[in-house]
């Protein structure tokens, strides 16, 4: 598939420019990948490999290949040819004409499993309402970026990383372009369901507040129910009536202290991002460039 991506990324290019830069970032690959860019950078000296010293995972290696990609405008896209290298053009003259900063594929469809069409669907709508600025939806990290905007973007370094969140946090001027996403031709993902709601987890409490006002919305639902709860108490105690409660006792006690549990969770969850933004370890370490 690496052959494919090539040839296909390369005829894009030379659609715009002799003039280019192919930068591959190696994951720490355990297969043959590395092989195969070493034998297709023998053949063509615009390509530039990024080995990384052992996987670091999908938005650290995106980052990784930002770092050292020197053009003055910039594509990134995954190596899995979902996204299609045939847009580039159309992304470039788009941003040409507009004078746009960011031009990013907007996904009208998918080729996938009803399963994760859904799944994707259901994440960009609500991002999209509890972000804190603007967000297009169905946006994925396939975009054109021009060197300013770049910068901006290489200028913010927290370590839990959600690209589109970050792309759109920037601002710069932005426009997008439509397609269809393809469905997998070959190979596995290498992001199954637990890292796709872990990244979408990431987005949600970088760029949203909604986890935090889920807790304070059920604290109040609570704090109404335990005074709704009181007022029946009285009022019953006031007419002499008996409370056979022990089963709604224990039903409270185990709803308290889930939504107590839950609140912990979440606390949790934004006590690890400080922690790993405190310890500042590398996003990614780098083994090998390949210049």
């Amino acid at each position: 598939m690496i052959q494919t991506l090539h040839q296909r990324v390369e005829a894009s290019l030379q659609l715009l420019s002799k003039t280019y830069e192919i930068v591959y970032v190696n994951d720490g690959s355990k297969d043959a990948t590395l092989s195969i860019l070493l034998g297709l950078r023998s053949k063509n000296q615009n390509i530039k490999i990024v080995s990384l010293s052992r996987n670091f995972g999908h938005q650290a290696a995106y980052t990784a290949g930002l770092h050292y990609a020197k053009g003055n405008t910039i594509i990134m896209m995954d190596g899995d040819l979902q996204d299609p290298p045939e847009l580039i053009p159309e992304m470039y003259k788009k941003a040409e004409k507009e004078e746009l900063d960011v031009v990013y594929g907007s996904r009208s469809d998918r080729k996938e499993s009803w399963f994760r069409k859904l799944a994707f669907g259901l994440f960009h709508k609500l991002f999209k309402k509890v972000s804190r600025f603007p967000i297009e939806g169905n946006a994925g990290n396939f975009c054109l970026m021009n060197r300013a905007a770049l910068e901006a973007f290489l200028s913010l370094t927290e370590k839990n990383r959600y690209l589109p969140g970050i792309r759109a946090f920037i601002g710069f001027r932005q426009g997008s372009v439509s397609y269809v996403r393809e469905g997998r031709e070959n190979g596995k993902s290498k992001m199954p369901l637990a890292r796709l709601f872990k990244l979408a987890i990431d987005a949600l409490f970088s760029f949203s507040s909604l986890p935090i006002r889920i807790c304070v919305v059920l604290g109040l639902i609570g704090i109404t129910a335990s005074l709704v709860g009181v007022l029946v108490v009285v009022v019953k105690k006031i007419n002499g009536e008996a409370i056979l409660g022990w089963t709604s006792v224990m039903l409270s006690i185990y709803f308290l202290g889930s939504v107590q549990l839950f609140f912990l969770g979440v606390i949790g969850e934004y006590i690890h991002r400080i922690f790993v933004e405190s310890q500042n370890r590398p996003l990614y370490i780098v083994n090998k460039f390949y210049e």
